[in-house]
C-alpha cells in the first residue's frame, strides 16, 4: 500500500506538487494520470525517496522508502529505463542489483525469462532498443519479488505484443494481492488495465475514484437512435438540455436524454424507432474534460487544408 499525506514539493517559487493526499490499495491496478508537468513524475520520485518532500510524507507498506531494510523486496520501480550502465549486459546489470539484496542468480534468470530478455541477456544494454530497455527496467522492478510495483510509462516503446504483456502483468500482480501503481499517456491501455484512477493537474489531485465512476461522472448521456422520422423526433425531444446530431439520414446521436426518456417520448408521439443504443463516454473524453484547465500547453488546431493534406500525421 502507498499512502501520501499532505505531500508537497517546491523548487524555489515553483510548486510541483501541492498538498496531495491519496492511498493506493493492494489487489487492484491504480492508474496515475495527468498532463505533462502536472506532478506525476515528481510524486513517483518522492514515493521511492529520489526526491525529498518539502512537506508532508509518503509511505510504502507502512514505512518511508528509506526505512525499509531491503527496499527491492518491498518496492519495485521503473521510473527511468535509461538509468543503467550502458556497457554492462542485461544479465550483469540485474545480477549487480541482486547482489545488493542477497537475491540469488536464479531469480535474475527468472525475471529475464519473464520479461522476454533471454535472447539479449548477454548483450550490452547500450545497444538495446527503447522497447528492450523498457523490458529491462520492468525486470529490475520485479527482481526483489516486491509487494508494491510502481511503473512510469511502462509501455513506452513496446510493440503491440509487449503492450499486451504489460497489461496482463499488471493485472496478474494485482490479482496476487500486490499494490500496482502505473502511469501512461495511452488512454486506451489505461482503460483496459486500471481498476482505479488518480488524476493530478497542476500539482493537485483532481480525481480519485474507480475508472467507471470517472467516466460516468464526466461523460454526458448520449444515445444513438435510428428512426424513419428523425426530424419529428428532434422536434419532440427539443428543450431541457437535449441536443441532437444527425449522423446519417435515419441515424441521430442524442445528448442529454437517456434511452428510457427517448423511447417514451417516441411512443407518445408515434415515432418509430428501430435502434436505441446508449453510448458510454471514453476514458479519453472524460480525461480531457477533467484536465482541460490543467494543461499547461495547448496545441493550436491545424488549418483544414493542412489536415486534408495529412500534414503532422506522418503522411
Amino acid at each position: 500500500m502507498i499512502e501520501a499525506q499532505g505531500l508537497a514539493k517546491r523548487y524555489g517559487s515553483k510548486t510541483a506538487v501541492d498538498n496531495v493526499s491519496f492511498t493506493v490499495h493492494p489487489g487492484k491496478v491504480t492508474g496515475f494520470l495527468g498532463p505533462n508537468g502536472a506532478g506525476k513524475s515528481t510524486t513517483m520520485r518522492m514515493i521511492v525517496g529520489l526526491d525529498n518532500p518539502s512537506s508532508g510524507n509518503v509511505t510504502v507498506n507502512g514505512r518511508r522508502y528509506a526505512e525499509h531494510r531491503a527496499p527491492l523486496r518491498e518496492v519495485g520501480a521503473l521510473l527511468d529505463a535509461k538509468a543503467v550502465h550502458t556497457k554492462r549486459s542485461a544479465y550483469n546489470h540485474l545480477r549487480a542489483m541482486a547482489a545488493t539484496h542477497g537475491i540469488p542468480n536464479s531469480r535474475v534468470k527468472e525475471v529475464i525469462e519473464m520479461t522476454g530478455l533471454g535472447p539479449v541477456a548477454k548483450k550490452r544494454v547500450g545497444g538495446f532498443s527503447l522497447g528492450m530497455g523498457q523490458r529491462l527496467g520492468i525486470a529490475a522492478a520485479l527482481l526483489g519479488d516486491p509487494h508494491t510495483v510502481i511503473l512510469d510509462e511502462p509501455v513506452n516503446g513496446l510493440d503491440p505484443e509487449g503492450v499486451q504483456w504489460v497489461r496482463h502483468l499488471a493485472k496478474g500482480l494485482a490479482a496476487e494481492g500486490r499494490t500496482v501503481f502505473l502511469s501512461s499517456h495511452l488512454m486506451s491501455e489505461m482503460a483496459l488495465t486500471a481498476d482505479h484512477l488518480i488524476v493530478i493537474g497542476r500539482g493537485r489531485i483532481i480525481a480519485d475514484a474507480p475508472i467507471e465512476q470517472i467516466i460516468s461522472d464526466q461523460g454526458q448521456v448520449r444515445t444513438r437512435v435510428r428512426t424513419d422520422n428523425p426530424s419529428e423526433l428532434i422536434r419532440v425531444l427539443a428543450g431541457d438540455g437535449v441536443t441532437s446530431k444527425q449522423l446519417e439520414p435515419e441515424m441521430l446521436e442524442i445528448t442529454g436524454a437517456d434511452s428510457h426518456r427517448i423511447a417514451r417520448t417516441a411512443l407518445d408521439h408515434q415515432v418509430l424507432l428501430y435502434e436505441l443504443t446508449p453510448l458510454q463516454a471514453s476514458l479519453e473524453e472524460a480525461y480531457m474534460q477533467l484536465t482541460n484547465d490543467s494543461v499547461e500547453y495547448h496545441s493550436a488546431d491545424l488549418p483544414q487544408a493542412t489536415q486534408a493534406a495529412g500534414v503532422g500525421e506522418g503522411k
